[in-house]
């Protein structure tokens, strides 16, 4: 059963990685919302809590990377809105 969850991390997690790549290559996030990069990054904290309460290394792994992804992100829609 792990497997089912290391494969929703794969994907879940590869889904930011499009996103984040055009913000690092345009340095642009104009049409991206603020407010629900937020909530995602509180969210995705959350979740690694969690992981670690239940010892899951699917959550734990993609959570933490879709964390950085998040992350990244969110400094550069908040670099750009100064």
């Amino acid at each position: 059963m792990e497997i089912i969850g290391y494969i929703g991390a794969v994907l879940t997690t590869a889904a930011f990685l499009p996103q984040a790549l055009r913000v690092i290559q345009t340095k642009q996030t104009r049409d991206i919302s603020r407010n629900m990069y937020i909530l995602l990054t509180v969210g995705i904290c959350f979740w690694l809590v969690y992981g670690f309460m239940k010892n899951s290394v699917p959550i734990l792994l993609a959570n933490s990377v879709t964390l950085i992804f998040s992350v990244m992100i969110l400094f550069y829609k908040l670099k750009e809105e100064k």
